[in-house]
């Protein structure tokens, strides 16, 4: 197969994916193994030529067998862990479901798993061997921007595909990389807004040391800046981090209105059970936001704490999830919890008749 047969394949697929699916039903879809099953008919439809030829269907030739070979490539072991391996398993799940229809093309998927172990480098190279050794059609993977940034030169060169099944901090465009997450102007700026609305003033930015967070929060800034707003700390903690009662100390001295949470991995435990245990909690008649934006959750979650916090939910609406905000709540405030998730539900109705 030839370069200009590979790059005509990597555009009939991504025009394919655009075609077939608006921005809308992405986001509504979810994760990126929504898009599995499409993947598998676009794939059967790049089969054949215009004269009704069978075709290569991938630079690595991984079509031709008797199975159809896809990489998975996310972190099994290290700090990014804790999440990853919930999307791997959605993505395994997914291909299950393909192969049980009949697979694609007459012929079953093969999941070939490599583990980039929470190191940046390695996902460079376990990269290589999915496309070069493996010859791998697809891979789904990744999680973190810098191990994204760190494969994007391998699928570029090696004319491959990739879909990053996560949100992230866009600035970055690749005709081989499938973004399937929103990006700040979908997620972040909303929730700030939202936040502002709320008449919240004071901003602690918290997050893991790396490329998303650090970006985040360049928007977040300039964002509160322009409404008058007041970011009071900014702190960065190394991935894998588990010591926070210095933060803490910060985040009780510097009394902000909110906390704004970009910590990775399992990192968020940590600090979480922290912030817990040194007593954050909701003021009486008054609420205490800890805005989250740990991965393993929907865009927009607030992790509330304390003796009634509950953890992240959300509710279907007629276009999609909503984010289901949960304020840290003192005693008695389940009818402002109420009121909150129903404002929510009609903000997801204007949405789907203006949208």
């Amino acid at each position: 197969m030839g370069k200009n047969d590979t790059d005509e394949l990597m555009t009939s697929l991504t025009q394919g994916m655009n075609q077939r699916w608006s921005r809308r039903r992405l986001l509504r879809a979810g994760a990126g193994v929504a898009m599995l099953p499409a993947f598998g008919g676009l794939l059967a439809a790049c089969s054949e030529d215009e004269d009704g030829a069978e075709a290569t269907t991938a630079a690595g030739g991984g079509a031709e067998g008797e199975t159809i070979k896809v990489g998975i490539l996310h972190s099994f072991s290290g700090t990014m862990a804790v999440s990853e391996v919930s999307v791997a398993d959605a993505e395994k799940m997914a291909i299950a479901e393909i192969n049980a229809a009949g697979g694609v093309l007459g012929k079953q998927l093969e999941t070939i798993i490599e583990d980039g172990a929470s190191d940046w480098p390695t996902f460079a190279e376990k990269a290589t061997k999915l496309i070069q050794s493996d010859g791998v059609v697809v891979t789904f993977g990744c999680w973190t921007s810098a191990s994204r940034k760190a494969v994007l030169p391998v699928f570029e060169g090696e004319k491959a595909l990739l879909f990053y099944p996560v949100q992230y901090e866009g600035l970055e465009s690749s005709p081989y990389i499938y973004y399937m997450g929103a990006t700040t102007n979908q997620q972040i700026v909303p929730s700030i807004e939202y936040l502002l609305e709320e008449g919240k003033t004071k901003f602690f930015l918290l997050g893991s040391d790396y490329v998303f967070p650090r970006t985040a929060n360049t928007i977040i800034k300039a964002q509160l800046a322009a409404a008058g707003a007041e970011t009071v700390a900014e702190e960065y903690t190394p991935l894998g981090h588990t010591e926070y009662s210095t933060v803490i100390s910060k985040i009780q001295a510097a009394a902000p209105d909110v906390v704004y949470n970009t910590l990775n991995g399992d990192s968020n435990v940590a600090f979480f059970k922290q912030l817990q245990a040194a007593g954050i909690t909701a003021p009486p008649g008054d609420e205490h936001r800890c805005v989250a934006h740990d991965h393993r959750h929907r865009p927009h979650d607030a992790v509330g704490l304390g003796r009634r916090g509950r953890g992240p939910r959300h509710r279907r609406g007629r276009d999609g999830w909503a984010p289901h905000r949960l304020e840290l709540l003192p005693d008695g405030g389940h009818a402002r919890e109420r009121d909150l998730r129903r404002r929510l539900q009609g903000d997801v109705r204007r949405g789907a008749r203006h949208g």
